[in-house]
């Protein structure tokens, strides 16, 4: 017998078009109140899992259970399924309180529990001195905003989020993360969130699952992957400036983070200073070394050695097999 948690579940879910297979066997479960974010490069399949829960595409194989019911093969319309994409797709023409309650009306919501459920989603979402605007008249962010009350009015049982703050300058997308999780974690649906910026990810999600090639690479808390990845590809993914990756003996490759390696007179390697980039509190430095280009992140007050060398601590190595990327014992 099986035992399906509460939550969502998607069971060994594919999607193959024209010969191409675009996600490949997707295991992934959800549970209420938690935000997972689907991470990875553009192809990778998190759109594709998007379409394959909200039932806008057929899935090839696999299943998608919420709470022990099977929704496979359920309508779009029968999945209760709020979906807020990185367009708005806001009527140009209806005020901010015309679009909440179109589809309301649509569904044959009473008047009274129309004005009642706009009036706490508005001010919920500080929006209730904008309730006689055009979107027109709207920021970028207080437009999302309104995306967002719509897609939560439907009392959805399942949110899906495609990029919402792509859209975005990168100051509003900051401001507008910890509104976006406090509004949408904690709560009672589970929550898929899709992006591509590992910031967005790891400031919005419990848990990313990071995909590749159609795969789930890891799936994991953003600790978890940062610290421990899986292979190769998780550690190259996660961490801006990205991982240093140095050729060794006997067909592997060491990682070591940026923020890892140790500047000074002594070390196993030496290395000397290409450029350098100013972040704040912290300095970028690009160097050059006998194992090929190195980047190092250190205080912004550090200075440079005459005759640099590097070192490291050994609780920080990260080995991989050269060929496969295969996450190898130190």
């Amino acid at each position: 017998m099986t035992i399906t948690a509460p939550g969502l579940e998607l069971r060994q879910l594919s999607r193959e078009l024209e010969g191409r297979r675009l996600l490949d066997g997707l295991d992934l479960q959800v549970a209420p109140g938690e935000c997972v974010a689907l991470l990875g490069p553009s192809g990778c399949g998190k759109s594709t899992t998007l379409r394959l829960v909200a039932g806008l595409d057929p899935a090839s194989e696999g299943n998608v259970l919420l709470d022990g019911e099977d929704l496979t093969l359920r309508e779009p319309g029968e999945r209760q399924v709020a979906m807020v994409f990185q367009s708005y797709a806001l009527y140009p023409h209806l005020s901010v309180q015309g679009n909440l309650e179109l589809g309301l009306k649509v569904r044959g919501v009473p008047a009274a529990e129309r004005r009642q459920r706009i009036d706490a989603i508005l001010d919920l979402l500080q929006l209730g001195s904008l309730r006689h605007r055009r979107p027109a008249q709207l920021s970028g962010g207080q437009r999302q905003r309104v995306a967002l009350a719509r897609a939560l009015l439907r009392q959805p049982r399942i949110v899906l989020l495609d990029e919402p703050m792509s859209n975005l300058d990168a100051q509003l997308r900051e401001e507008l993360r910890p509104e976006l999780r406090r509004l949408l974690c904690g709560g009672e649906q589970p929550v898929i969130y899709v992006t591509h910026d590992q910031q967005e990810a790891t400031g919005m999600a419990d848990r990313i699952a990071l995909l590749e090639g159609g795969r789930l690479q890891q799936v994991g808390t953003p600790r978890e992957l940062y610290e421990n990845p899986a292979n190769r590809f998780v550690a190259s993914f996660l961490g801006r400036p990205a991982i240093n990756l140095l050729p060794m003996a006997h067909r592997r490759q060491l990682g070591l983070r940026p923020e890892h390696l140790i500047l000074g007179e002594e070390g196993p390697l030496a290395a000397r200073l290409l450029r350098r980039e100013w972040w704040g509190h912290q300095q970028l430095l690009w160097l050059e070394s006998d194992q090929g280009p190195l980047r190092l992140l250190t205080s912004a007050a550090a200075a440079m050695p005459p005759q640099p060398r590097l070192s490291w601590q050994r609780r920080h190595e990260l080995w991989f097999d050269a060929d496969s990327g295969a996450r190898l014992a130190p």
